[in-house]
């Protein structure tokens, strides 16, 4: 145990302090036991190395933090390592990668039964499922959730602006006063255009040069080690579900046909809409419906983008369409906390059964959202809103 208390000190000698996201603060830490969710490349072990450096002082034998997809974890029980360090005075353990350890969720179980004085906090990818594992956690366990950065952090971390969180609420029927105050410190719509492209991802300020060729591989360990891993997929389908989606990258926003899907591909329709299932969970697609109360268990979805816009700059073999990167940013910021449905003919989307938004350039017309009630357009390339026409750059403030 002790070359793992050695490895956690070197770990926060490197941790920088320069970014820490606000979702530091929204965490009960004092929980028995939490877990965060994400997908790869977001900070989520950043996080964790950073709340340690911060409440704890340096070489603290009362807090550990270890990696379980580390070598030590081949030959080392995680049962027995959480015996040893609560029998030397430990109190608040950090298992990273928990995904990685085939029986994590038995054990993990066991401790928190055992030990209730320590608190336990998990991280892993997020297609970790605390319910149905070895043990179900569900009723012991605080989940979270985390993914990359929104605009509005986007401008804290890279550009030194400071602006408060606003509802959704509050953007499509109060816009006024935010665009004020990030009028008043910026013109937001060049920094827009760069987020979009390399703005979602905090590591883009380390390694801006090689930021796609990243994007990159955080995919293909997604789809090659994590869905083989927890969904037992067969190694040799690998190949045909990065070629799926390259597909959907090249042309997305996608209404999906199973049938054509499953003939680019070569594997049957229903195995297709299990992977885009799949790719959804862990993080790699946003998949939406026409209506998400009648959903059945893997219905075939009515729409498709890929998570975040940055991804889909990296991986598109063609020029990106500016309307398709404006769509899968607008799902991936309403989706971390709202409902959103595909609109077909009424809008764009219907986020949370009330409100239907379409989304274009500044000449987009309300044609397609006429006599809709609560509808709104959100438009790219304006500063301020006009009536019910709001800067498309707003929705980056929800988190």
């Amino acid at each position: 145990m002790e070359k793992l208390f050695a490895k956690k000190d070197q770990l926060l000698r490197l941790t920088s302090m320069e970014i820490v996201r606000d979702m530091m603060n929204l965490i009960n830490w004092d929980a028995q036991l939490i877990c965060i969710r994400g997908p790869r490349g977001v900070g989520k072990s950043t996080l964790l190395l950073q709340y340690i450096k911060s409440h704890y002082p340096d070489m603290s034998t009362e807090v550990l933090y270890c990696s379980l997809d580390s070598v030590y974890f081949t030959n080392h029980r995680l049962i027995d390592l959480a015996e040893q360090f609560y029998q030397n005075g430990g109190k608040h353990l950090f298992l990273d990668e928990v995904h990685k350890y085939d029986t994590w969720s038995k054990e993990v179980k066991e401790i928190y039964d055992l030990y209730p004085d320590m608190r336990v906090v998990l991280s892993g990818s997020s297609v970790l499922n605390i319910m149905n594992g070895d043990a179900d956690l569900s009723r012991r366990c605080v989940p979270y959730e985390m993914q990359g950065l929104s605009f509005r952090e986007y401008l804290t971390f890279y550009h030194q602006l400071s602006f408060p969180k606003a509802t959704l609420e509050e953007i499509l029927e109060h816009p006024q006063q935010l665009c004020g105050q990030v009028l008043q410190q910026c013109h937001p719509l060049p920094l827009f255009k760069d987020y979009l492209k390399n703005g979602y991802y905090p590591f883009y300020l380390r390694h801006s040069e090689d930021y796609y060729t990243l994007i990159e591989q955080i995919i293909s360990y997604v789809v090659e080690t994590e869905l083989p891993q927890v969904y037992n997929v067969d190694i040799s389908m690998v190949r045909r579900i990065k070629a799926m989606l390259g597909f959907l990258a090249d042309s997305i926003p996608y209404e999906v046909d199973a049938a054509k899907l499953s003939t680019t591909i070569g594997v049957h329709r229903t195995t297709v809409v299990g992977y885009l299932h799949m790719l959804n969970k862990a993080k790699m697609t946003n998949i939406i419906f026409a209506d998400n109360k009648s959903l059945k268990k893997l219905q075939k979805p009515d729409k498709v983008y890929l998570e975040n816009p940055n991804m889909l700059y990296a991986i598109t073999s063609s020029n990106v369409e500016i309307g398709t990167a404006r769509e899968t940013f607008v799902v991936n910021q309403l989706r971390f906390q709202h409902d959103v449905e595909y609109g077909k003919d009424r809008g764009d989307f219907k986020i949370d059964g009330r409100y239907t938004v379409e989304v274009g350039g500044q000449s987009k017309k309300f044609s397609q959202v006429a006599g809709i009630p609560d509808s709104y357009i959100l438009a790219d390339d304006i500063e301020t809103p006009f009536g019910r026409k709001i800067p498309l750059w707003l929705l980056g403030f929800l988190y």
